[in-house]
């Protein structure tokens, strides 16, 4: 439904027909890849899929928006859904907690503060996920859930029985793993301290931090299997960072290098008040029915770039999805019975 049509439809049905729209859904996804892919991160077939078949809508129903001092929470519901869903997609961080208060919670007239949680931009996910280059399989360690999204990415690129994700807060932890089984992940979420509540006796293929350390916790280096490789931003201020790319070596050290992309991340925060919870069988809601999968089909190297076709592609099968892409074929879940192949025309960059 256009923005000319849905002229004189209360708020709350036009973001309803909104996110009903698998086609518009689909668009934003591939615009959002698009502009990734448009700046400094190549994006491999592996990644590419990711950000075209993971949602980031569902992680961010609500962020917030600088007025002058203030940041005022925006809901898909507050006036123009389009404009809304744009920004979602927008390689852009959005804000979701301000000095503790999520934005889900906060007044409508706003809060004052410090930003205190944020969905990363895409394009620097891009990158930091690109240099954890986790395969099918690998065990992933995240350190900061946050809004749930990276978390998700690592779900499809891993398979979400191999991921565990760790935050801080009750309420982050709670939301994250509310969304993730509502897109149909299912990856162990704890509410805990990420630098030291590692859950006991887990080695890990891949580590990753979402926010930012003064140093790489020992226990992070501990559990990393030899080989592996661990994510961090470096430095415990908005004031600038780096990332670290590490790999953990037989003498149980580590060596790397700094990514070429400044980052400035929120500090990790860190201590011994957290109550630890680890859930051995997560009751997930009702899966929601999956989007059609979405594949990237490319010739494009960072060594010779050329056009790229974005295809919509799905094999109806029982209880599976075959999804092809110029590297691979893996099958995924099915929520429902899914469409026959379908191309998206002139979409070339």
């Amino acid at each position: 439904m256009t923005r000319a049509r849905c002229a004189g439809v209360p708020s709350r049905l036009r973001t309803e027909v909104l996110l009903d729209d698998e086609q518009r859904l689909i668009q934003a996804r591939v615009s959002l890849t698009q502009q990734i892919d448009r700046g400094s991160v190549v994006l491999s077939s592996q990644l590419a899929g990711a950000f075209l078949n993971v949602p980031r809508h569902p992680f961010v129903p609500v962020f917030y928006r600088r007025e002058g001092e203030r940041f005022i929470p925006w809901r898909s519901t507050d006036g123009d859904a389009e404009a809304w869903l744009d920004a979602v997609y927008t390689d852009d961080s959005l804000i979701t907690e301000v000095d503790g208060v999520h934005a889900e919670q906060a007044d409508p007239g706003g809060v004052t503060g410090v930003p205190t949680s944020s969905s990363t931009a895409p394009s620097l996910m891009a990158d930091m996920l690109d240099a954890l280059d986790v395969k099918e399989g690998d065990e992933v360690y995240e350190a900061g859930a946050g809004s749930g999204y990276n978390a998700a990415m690592l779900c499809h690129l891993a398979g979400d029985k191999h991921v565990t994700t760790v935050d801080r807060s009750d309420t982050l932890t709670a939301l994250a793993r509310e969304r993730l089984n509502g897109i149909g992940f299912d990856p162990l979420v704890i509410h805990g301290d990420g630098a030291r509540d590692v859950p006991p006796d887990a080695m890990y293929d891949r580590i990753i931090a979402t926010a930012s350390v003064r140093r790489v916790p020992p226990l992070w280096l501990e559990r990393c299997r030899i080989g592996g490789i661990l994510v961090a931003p470096l430095k415990g201020t908005l004031a600038g960072g780096m990332i670290a790319r590490l790999t953990k070596l037989p003498d149980g050290t580590a060596v790397g290098r700094i990514l070429h992309t400044p980052a400035a991340f929120m500090p990790l925060k860190t201590g011994t008040e957290v109550e630890v919870r680890y859930p051995r069988f997560p009751t997930a809601p009702p899966v929601k029915p999956r989007s059609p999968a979405v594949c990237w089909m490319t010739g494009r190297s960072r060594s010779s770039p050329s056009s790229t076709c974005l295809t919509v592609s799905s094999a109806r099968t029982a209880g599976a999805t075959t999804v092809c892409t110029s590297r691979r074929c893996t099958t995924l879940r099915a929520a429902q019975p899914l469409v026959s192949r379908t191309c998206l025309r002139g979409l070339r960059w």
